[in-house]
């Protein structure tokens, strides 16, 4: 396996997203394969970082054949570029890429019934909005996770319950905040607001109209008063963390599993209001040039061992009872940390999907889509 690391990337290409989808029948006009055929020796791929490793990638290549070559991305806009040069076969994307991707006609319909794992995955992963249109899915579920709030307790000896501390322009934390560095944040501030603010009437943090988006930004333009640091790579997070320059702020599971591991006291929690998440999504190009050896990575990846394997690693719930089962044996308790079956804790996890103009109601066109996300984005930031 041969791993390129990304030393600058072209300027995001912003695309209109089209309304998400429901589930049903695929629509005739779409044409699937009908089964999968030999693999072509090789399979180029767009990938989060720890999703691509030699652990379960070799045992894939010696089954099928097909030479993993992986490319990381370290934002969903890298990767939205990089499969637009159609040089890819596939890549592993969140739902803030996943439905421009499909819109722009980088992302090819999938035919899941040729897909033999996909009828073991949670049920509560099928038919999502961010890989699904029309009732067609654009791709198989690598694993899922919500952002949580996250709090050095030597500092923070009260636990917090809402995103309410984050969010106080007069908080004792000021400097010491952290927030997620990406336009997708934004929702995260709307989704404080439809739990705060019922007269503003969101009902999803990514369908928002002008005074509902005009509500968010202006929140998180306060919040940029305390703010200490913005993070993208967990890393940075972490040795934020660690040194006490940061806090109080959004996290991931595993950010905080791996500063627990290392003696900083850190807890986390799922505050009241509800938060955002992921649920990424393994998407074929339309112009892949080794379709069937990404047919057999859909396949194996979503295989108990497979899934276990990589979402173990990187720290997320894996898509099925038998992934969990295998997870349970590498890291005990795995499943019950990312609450891998609790469909009521998910329940209150809204992934990540891209703005669309369309609200996707009686509305009508009246929603910020994505361009308008990116551009507010830079204003919050200043």
């Amino acid at each position: 396996m041969r791993i390129h690391r990304l030393a600058a990337v072209a300027a995001a290409v912003v695309m209109v997203v089209a309304a998400c989808g429901t589930t049903g029948s695929p629509k005739p006009s779409i044409d699937l394969p009908g089964s999968v055929g030999a693999g072509e020796g090789a399979l180029d791929l767009v990938a989060w970082a720890g999703y691509v490793e030699e652990d379960w990638v070799k045992p894939f290549e010696d089954s099928t054949g097909c030479q993993v070559n992986a490319t990381l991305g370290n934002t969903s806009d890298e990767m939205f570029t990089l499969m637009a040069t159609g040089n890819y076969d596939g890549v592993s994307a969140s739902g803030d890429a996943s439905n421009r991707l499909i819109t722009a006609g980088h992302a090819a319909a999938v035919n899941t019934a040729i897909i033999p794992n996909f009828a073991n995955v949670f049920a509560g992963l099928k038919g999502k909005g961010h890989n699904t249109v029309d009732g067609v899915a654009y791709g198989v579920p690598h694993g899922r996770g919500a952002n949580l709030l996250m709090w050095r307790t030597d500092v923070i000896t009260t636990p917090p319950d809402s995103w309410g501390i984050v969010f106080d322009q007069n908080s004792a934390y000021s400097g010491k905040v952290t927030a997620y560095d990406a336009p997708i944040y934004i929702a995260d501030a709307a989704v404080y607001l439809k739990a705060t603010k019922p007269d503003l009437e969101i009902t999803n943090p990514y369908e928002l109209n002008d005074a509902q988006f005009t509500a968010a930004v202006d929140l998180l333009k306060t919040q940029r008063t305390i703010i200490g640091k913005y993070w993208s790579l967990y890393t940075d997070q972490m040795a934020a963390f660690t040194a006490g320059d940061s806090v109080v702020g959004t996290t991931w599971q595993i950010v905080a599993t791996l500063l627990q591991s290392e003696d900083t006291p850190v807890e986390v929690t799922l505050p009241k209001e509800g938060t955002t998440g992921w649920s990424d999504t393994w998407m074929i190009s339309s112009k892949a040039k080794h379709p069937n050896c990404m047919y057999k990575w859909m396949d194996y990846i979503i295989s108990p061992e497979a899934n276990a394997a990589a979402t173990v690693y990187f720290g997320e719930a894996p898509v099925s009872q038998a992934g969990c089962d295998e997870a349970e044996k590498l890291s005990p308790g795995h499943c019950e940390t990312f609450h891998a079956t609790d469909e009521d804790y998910f329940s209150n996890v809204y992934y990540w999907a891209t703005p669309q103009k369309d609200c996707g109601d009686d509305r009508g066109a009246v929603c910020k889509d994505f361009s308008e996300w990116v551009q507010a984005w830079t204003e919050i930031k200043g």
